[in-house]
Formats: C-alpha cells, sequence, structure tokens
C-alpha cells in the first residue's frame, strides 16, 4: 500500500474545510431562526450532518471534474496517484463510514451511490457496498444482495489500478458475492450466493455463476444445471 503524503492530506483538509463551512452556513440560514424547542440541538447537528454530507458529495464530484481518476493502471509520483489519494481521503473520512454501516435505506443509498457517479439504471438497488462508484455501470432492474461487494480496484502490494464493472440488465448479484475488478456481467446472468467472480471474467447472458472462484453452472457454455 503506498504512502499519502502530506501535500494529498493538505488538499483533502482544505476541500473538508469547504464542506463543513457550507453546511454549517446553510444550516444556520434555513434553521437558525426556527423554533425548534427543547430538540433544537439535536436537529441543528442532524440537519448539518445531512447537509454536509450533501455539500461533501457536491465537492467531491467537482474535484472529479477538474482532476478526473480514470481507469487503468496508477503510476507511483504520478498525478494520478495524487488524484487518488485524495479521492481515497474522501471515502475513508466521509463516504465509507455511512456505505458500510448499512443504517441508510436501500433507496437512499441508491441516490448516494449515483451522486458519486454510479451509473445505476431504472429500478436498480444495491443492498451490498459499491467500491469506487464512478467504476461501477449497472443496468436495469438489476439486484446487488445484501453484504455483496463490487470492487473495481486493485490494490496488490504496491500496484495500484481501476478496472471499470460492468453489468447489464435484470442481473442478480446473490448475498455476499464479490465481483472483482473488470468483470463484465451480461443481461438476465446470475451470480450465486457467496460466489467469487475473478478479474476479468464475463459473465455472458442468461448464465449461472457460482463457487470460489466463481465457474459457469449453467448457460451456453456449461449446457447443463447443477
Amino acid at each position: 500500500m503506498r504512502k499519502i503524503l502530506a501535500s494529498q492530506i493538505l488538499v483533502f483538509i482544505a476541500l473538508f474545510g469547504v464542506i463543513v463551512t457550507c453546511g454549517v452556513g446553510t444550516t444556520g440560514l434555513l434553521l437558525g431562526d426556527l423554533d425548534l424547542g427543547d430538540f433544537r440541538g439535536v436537529v441543528l447537528v442532524l440537519a448539518g450532518a445531512i447537509i454536509s454530507f450533501a455539500f461533501a458529495i457536491g465537492v467531491f464530484r467537482l474535484f472529479l471534474r477538474v482532476c478526473p481518476l480514470r481507469p487503468g493502471m496508477i503510476e507511483p509520483g504520478s498525478r494520478q496517484e495524487f488524484v487518488y489519494h485524495v479521492y481515497l481521503l474522501f471515502f475513508l473520512i466521509i463516504f465509507y463510514p455511512v456505505m458500510r454501516s448499512g443504517a441508510m435505506p436501500v433507496p437512499l443509498m441508491r441516490l448516494v451511490y449515483q451522486g458519486l457517479g454510479a451509473r445505476l439504471g431504472e429500478n436498480t438497488y444495491s443492498s451490498g457496498i459499491l467500491l469506487d462508484p464512478p467504476f461501477v455501470q449497472i443496468g436495469a432492474n438489476t439486484l446487488v444482495g445484501q453484504y455483496a461487494l463490487l470492487v473495481p480496484h486493485v490494490i496488490e502490494n504496491d500496484r495500484l489500478a481501476h478496472y471499470p464493472i460492468r453489468i447489464g440488465d435484470r442481473v442478480t448479484i446473490g448475498a455476499h458475492a464479490v465481483v472483482l475488478p473488470g468483470v463484465t456481467i451480461e443481461d438476465d446472468a446470475l451470480v450465486a450466493t457467496g460466489a467469487i467472480v475473478k478479474k476479468g471474467t464475463h459473465i455472458r447472458a442468461g448464465e449461472v455463476w457460482s463457487g470460489v472462484p466463481a465457474r459457469c453452472m449453467r448457460g451456453p457454455e456449461a449446457g447443463t444445471e447443477i
């Protein structure tokens, strides 16, 4: 794992300061003059946290628009590594605690993932975790099951990269399944509960994959159902 440098931390702190300032200021403007009774402090803190989180998403997306993080290898000492480490701090400090807590309702998490850059089709929801949402594309009417994990990044000792995960329409990713970088899953496919889909795997339309590592159990290539 590569070290996050002081300059990258300082950039994140500056952006975090903007988020907090905007969140607190907006909360004061919207609610500061309201009579909230005995629960005033609780309401203001909760509202401030929610509004600040929304600003965090906006600042994060603006940062990636100015400094895009591209698919592929990230070379040591490169500009992409600098961008990646600031990007990583956003997730470690702000977004991962929410994504991993499971406290937010699934329909609201859909909006959060879309806000963070995931491309989700109509009626597609995730009860699992979509790591690196900007590198996840999922079609319509697809379900990612409870505690499933989509992992578009590669962190292997000093090797660091992102490879997008692309999932089609009407796909089911079973609970506790893991889908690794560079995987493509076509329409109407199913990844069984607990399966681990290896990097770069191509699952074709209508196939069922299961196991560790996952392999095709039913479909055009397998021919039979187990």
